[in-house]
């Protein structure tokens, strides 16, 4: 089962496991995947580092070619404003059908979306086919010798994060989704340190301890709140918690599959999307969820062109973060994403009236200042260190 590579913002990006016990910087945000809040699935640190190059020094984006040869003839301006618009606007629609399906009602009914493991499954064929595409134009000729069970492994955790970011917003708004699919770097750090016994930057820990403090202001209930919900943590912070987990672990796989067999950025891409299409059929077979599925799309067919939708803008924008990265570099790619994240709240505040508290709007500030510090300073850093 092997051959392409993986998707998603989303979304992680691994350090790479070479560089295991010195100073690491995080990751951008990552896959995740797919969603919509991390930076291309396959896109690991070292194809940051060295502008998409393979460890193996095969090129992820072709050199020469029609479509490269018309993209090298734009003017770097115009490149820069492809690359924002294409990320801008591919996850503001992801964000914003994203809700429309998993939040919304349905008919007279008032009837609910409830089917998480067809969305990301119809996601993942996508993706998987995308990737496919991606290995035939972008990487032809590269062998990839991934072992298969290292691919089952990343893909079930890949899998399951996206699961549990989806299946959240059946309890929280898409702003404290986005929020806390933000806090990527926590995990990363956790578990980079705990399992791959790294070390980081004091500068790095304070910018982590921000990102926490701004979560922490944006999630706190006040007495009124709490005692209508009921609790204070609730379903939907608890997915997001388990999600934001799985991004880690998932990050932990990609840098094995990075230092130990040189996969590549589309291969792995295809292979994570591949496998996870594969565990989904026999879950969503299993459970049921197949039957009451296809009743909920014979009676609201207009939902499937929905599904479509975020599945292609979910693809589209991590080919736009792939470019940005290796043509301007993780910095700028950072502050566009970051940027994305923020307007998509306010535009989620705006489109679905979800409303915000001045202290959660005060969350929201710490948060991405923590992301845009850390992005900012380790990104810099990396650069100026890869330029001595």
């Amino acid at each position: 089962m092997k051959g392409g590579r993986t998707a998603a913002q989303m979304n992680s990006v691994p350090d790479s496991a070479s560089n295991t016990g010195k100073r690491e910087d995080l990751p951008l945000e990552g896959m995740t995947l797919p969603d919509s809040n991390q930076q291309p699935l396959g896109l690991t640190k070292q194809d940051v580092e060295t502008g998409g190059q393979s460890q193996a020094g095969t090129s992820s984006v072709p050199a020469n070619g029609g479509m490269e040869g018309l993209w090298n003839r734009l003017s770097e301006r115009t490149r820069l404003l492809t690359c924002f618009f294409g990320i801008f606007t591919c996850y503001f629609y992801y964000g914003i059908i994203q809700e429309k399906i998993t939040r919304g009602t349905y008919g007279e009914d008032k009837d609910k979306f409830r089917y998480v493991q067809s969305l990301v499954f119809i996601q993942c064929i996508v993706n998987a086919a995308f990737a496919k595409m991606m290995c035939y134009f972008a990487a032809p000729g590269v062998k990839d010798t991934t072992p298969n069970w290292l691919y089952g492994i990343c893909a079930t955790t890949y899998m399951g994060a996206m699961l549990a970011s989806n299946q959240a917003l059946q309890h929280v708004n898409y702003p404290t989704q986005v929020l806390g699919k933000s806090c990527k770097p926590i995990p990363v750090l956790i578990l980079g340190v705990l399992l791959a016994r790294k070390r980081y930057p004091l500068a790095k820990y304070l910018f982590v301890l921000l990102i926490v403090a701004g979560v922490a202001i944006f999630v706190y209930k006040d007495n009124v709140q709490a005692k209508a919900d009921d609790h204070v943590f609730g379903w939907g912070e608890i997915l997001l918690l388990a999600s934001l987990t799985m991004d880690g672990l998932t990050g932990v796989s990609q840098e094995k599959m990075r230092g130990e067999h040189q996969t590549n950025s589309h291969h792995m891409m295809y292979n994570m999307n591949f496998w996870s299409i594969g565990i989904l059929a026999v879950c969503i077979g299993v459970t049921g969820e197949v039957f009451s599925f296809l009743k909920f799309l014979e009676k609201y067919p207009y939902v499937l062109g929905n599904m479509f939708i975020f599945s292609l803008t979910s693809a589209l924008g991590q080919l736009f973060i792939f470019v940005t990265v290796t043509n301007f570099g993780p910095l700028t790619c950072s502050i566009i994403t970051t940027t994305r994240k923020f307007f998509t709240i306010l535009a989620s505040v705006i489109i679905f009236q979800n409303p915000m508290l001045p202290r959660q709007w005060l969350g929201v500030l710490l948060v991405f200042s923590g992301l845009a510090g850390d992005s900012y300073f380790g990104k810099a850093k990396k650069t100026k260190e890869n330029h001595k």
